[in-house]
């Protein structure tokens, strides 16, 4: 059965660019994104590792640690390193799953038969620090990810964890929220002293809670 959200994300241990990855030990009590890539030595992800690895310090910030994955074997993913740092600029710095007898990959539903039955496609999973699925996203092979939007969801997912708010479209940190529908006006007052707009009951704009 494939994972669905709030599902507990399995447990594996599996070799990595950084040694033996323990999972949930390895991931302890930070947010976590492991993606997959469908094969080392390949354009498209070539691009991808460099910007998630630019990315570290705004992960960071957000106490978000990166996991990669192919099904390619270690020695490869020792290789590919450094075509990533020569053509990115940038060298990787997180780790890097070798997957090579697919465990973690078929824990996770990330090979698509149809799609293709040996290549893992650009599947993405947020896991909050209980272990909990908070997102998936599964990218066909030829196109590259978006870290943009997958950093705007983890803003978005630790917001809506500390606050009684949901986020519009295109929302970006900063940007107004909505009143979650299940508050009254009455605990409304409480949780949000700055006031709100009510366009219609159920769709109430408020600024921001954790933003001065």
């Amino acid at each position: 059965m494939a994972l669905q959200l709030g599902d507990i994300a399995p447990d594996f241990t599996q070799d990595s660019t950084d040694g033996p990855i323990n999972f949930h030990e390895w991931a302890g009590d930070s947010w976590v994104i492991l993606f997959s890539h469908p094969k080392d030595f390949t354009p498209v992800c070539t691009t991808e590792l460099g910007e998630v690895s630019r990315l570290k310090p705004e992960f960071d910030k957000r106490n978000t640690k990166a996991i990669g994955l192919s099904v390619d074997p270690l020695a490869d993913h020792k290789a590919w390193v450094g075509d990533i740092q020569e053509t990115q600029g940038q060298a990787l710095n997180f780790p890097l799953l070798a997957d090579a007898d697919r465990k973690v990959s078929d824990l996770y539903g990330m090979i698509h038969p149809n799609a293709n039955d040996t290549l893992t496609v650009r599947s993405v999973f947020i896991i909050d620090p209980n272990k909990k699925l908070r997102l998936t996203l599964t990218y066909p092979a030829s196109t590259g990810r978006n870290f943009d939007e997958i950093l705007r969801v983890l803003d978005s997912l630790q917001l809506t964890d500390g606050y009684k708010v949901a986020t519009p479209v295109n929302w970006r940190d900063g940007d107004d929220c909505i009143i979650v529908p299940a508050i009254s006006n009455e605990e409304a007052k409480t949780l949000f002293p700055q006031g709100w707009d009510e366009k219609k009951p159920y769709l109430r704009v408020t600024k921001q809670p954790n933003k001065g």
